[in-house]
């Protein structure tokens, strides 16, 4: 008889072949998200993570693909939307020019966990802070072109 651990991970993955497919799955993940969220977005420079946050943005209703750009600069992108006809904040942040824990800790993320949250941090595996924080995680990896594997691994 096999045992049940009920707190082992959930993985799931997509397989998409172009930007679009990407927004789409973005889309369908956002069904797979119950805030309070932090998930660390991992993936090299180009792969996608913006690309997946926008359909993650557009299935809850906070913004529009072409609204959502990367916060490399600004740090942090706020947006407000719905899921499951209850309020959601959606945060997507962009930790790559940050280089310790100090500076990560001028961004205020202790605010933003709140329990209406959805926080997709790029880069956050950088900080030992954030992995241990994180609820889970999500990696894009390039299979060639535009083609993508996105595996999305959530502690339940």
């Amino acid at each position: 008889m096999t045992s049940v651990n009920p707190t082992a991970p959930i993985t799931h993955v997509f397989t998409t072949r172009s930007g679009a497919e990407t927004i789409e799955a973005g889309r369908k993940l956002a069904r797979l998200l119950t805030p309070p969220q932090l998930l660390i977005l991992r993936g090299d420079l180009g792969t996608g993570k913006t690309t997946l946050v926008k359909g993650i943005a557009e299935a809850l209703d906070a913004a529009e693909a072409d609204e959502v750009t990367s916060p490399t600069f600004t740090l942090i992108h706020e947006y407000e939307g719905k899921r499951n006809g209850q309020p959601v904040k959606l945060f997507h942040l962009d930790v790559y020019r940050l280089e310790g824990e100090r500076q990560l800790e001028t961004l205020g993320l202790d605010e933003l966990l709140t329990p209406d949250a959805l926080v997709l941090m790029e880069w956050g595996e950088k900080f030992k802070s954030i992995r241990k924080k994180a609820t889970g995680e999500i990696v894009i990896t390039s299979t060639g072109g535009d083609a993508r594997r996105i595996t999305v691994t959530l502690k339940e």
